[in-house]
């Protein structure tokens, strides 16, 4: 696993703000945006949120979502689950995902 550096929460929300809202949101109402709602993906496993029409390349993909496989997902989205629908290019700069990393960890969880 490669080594990931502590996230900022407070940046990782200004991150999402800014890159992630157009498609996703993190509430307890389950409704979704062109993008699946995030709450609770913390340990679910890739294309199960209840209600969200996901490709099969996100059903299929079979990993648990957490600190390890969104490092390498927020990197390249279509190169980590090719056939996917989200259209984000990614995070190349470390520090920024590890950021919405540390965001997501906490707000799909229900912690903020």
């Amino acid at each position: 696993m490669p080594e990931i550096p502590a996230g900022d929460v407070t940046k990782g929300a200004a991150i999402f703000k800014q890159k992630c809202t157009q498609c996703h949101q993190i509430t307890t109402t389950g409704v979704h945006k062109q993008g699946p709602n995030l709450m609770g993906l913390w340990g679910r496993k890739t294309g199960q949120a209840p209600g969200f029409a996901y490709t099969d390349a996100n059903k299929n993909k079979g990993i648990t979502w957490g600190e390890d496989t969104l490092w390498v997902y927020l990197e390249n989205p279509k190169k980590y689950i090719p056939g996917t629908k989200m259209v984000f290019a990614g995070l190349k700069k470390k520090k920024e995902r590890a950021d919405l990393i540390a965001y997501l960890r906490d707000a799909t969880q229900g912690k903020i």
